[in-house]
């Protein structure tokens, strides 16, 4: 028979992920300081635990979704102190680098299994069970989480050893926000040339929904530079030669406009060396 599960910190993104973790068959456990979520837990079949050391005393997987470094030591302090040897506590707060490592220590030293899962998609992704989760951990680790995981998520990652589940968040949020950034940039730029802006954020999201963004270039399986040889070169030699006309038109535009485009000139002098392309090639 499965274990059963629990589930600490029904907020904005816990809230659904316990919601479709109901599913699971051997049962759910739920605690948060909010009497709402737990109330919708309830009514989806799960139980709600009087405290954190409640829940840990009765389930074998355990995921904690709460908000802060401080916060996930605090629930992992009473989650030690309750839950039984072999116990999959699994760490879905996106935390400091260095604060997996120490609570996979102190989860040994009580015969628990620790992993670092933080997820990707948002509120959307947790309701409808599609989010990905980038996991960090022993392969045994893995292996016990995967089963609850694979209710939450329909993309399940092991990164590598553990806190690498956090670095993979952390390196895709860092592309997120730049993103963001260059986007406020873009606006701007659009914006002073009397384009719709609205408009506009419909034309990116459909392309982007064809082409893939900013992960259309990230099939290689290293950041280093190619070798000549390479079968993404002749690829990416045509990324970089549209890449520097269009970004020269814009930053063209932009002074035309007096518009500052500091992101633009970024791009323009390092989106070569970003690609990973051999350097002496300029077009």
């Amino acid at each position: 028979m499965s274990v059963r599960a629990g589930f600490v910190g029904l907020g904005n993104i816990g809230k659904p992920m316990a919601l479709k973790l109901a599913e699971w068959e051997g049962g759910l456990t739920v605690f948060d300081l909010a009497a709402e979520p737990l109330a919708e837990a309830e009514k989806a079949g799960a139980r709600i635990a009087s405290s954190v050391g409640d829940l840990a005393a009765e389930c074998g997987y355990i995921s904690v979704m709460v908000n802060t470094d401080d916060q996930v030591r605090d629930v992992v302090g009473e989650i030690l102190g309750a839950a039984k040897p072999g116990t999959v506590l699994v760490i879905h707060s996106t935390v400091s680098p260095d604060l997996p490592p120490r609570l996979e220590d102190l989860g040994g030293r009580h015969d628990l299994l620790v992993v670092d899962a933080p997820v990707s998609g948002g509120a959307m992704g947790a309701a409808e069970g599609t989010l990905a989760i980038m996991v960090g951990g022993t392969d045994a680790a893995f292996a016990a989480a995967a089963g609850p995981l694979g209710v939450m998520g329909s993309e399940i990652v092991h990164c590598g050893p553990i806190g690498n589940g956090t670095a993979a968040k952390l390196a895709r949020n860092l592309l997120h926000f730049v993103a963001f950034t260059a986007t406020g940039e873009a606006m701007r730029l659009a914006e002073a040339a009397g384009v719709d802006l609205q408009a506009l954020g419909r034309i990116v999201r459909h392309t982007d929904s064809i082409t893939g963004g900013p992960g259309a270039i990230m099939h290689r399986s290293t950041a280093t530079e190619m070798a000549p040889d390479d079968f993404w070169v002749s690829i990416f030699e045509h990324v970089d030669a549209i890449g520097a006309k269009d970004l020269s038109h814009a930053i063209e535009l932009a002074d035309r406009l007096g518009v500052d485009v500091p992101m633009a000139h970024f791009a323009q002098d390092n989106l070569r060396s970003a690609l990973g392309l051999p350097a002496g090639q300029e077009n």
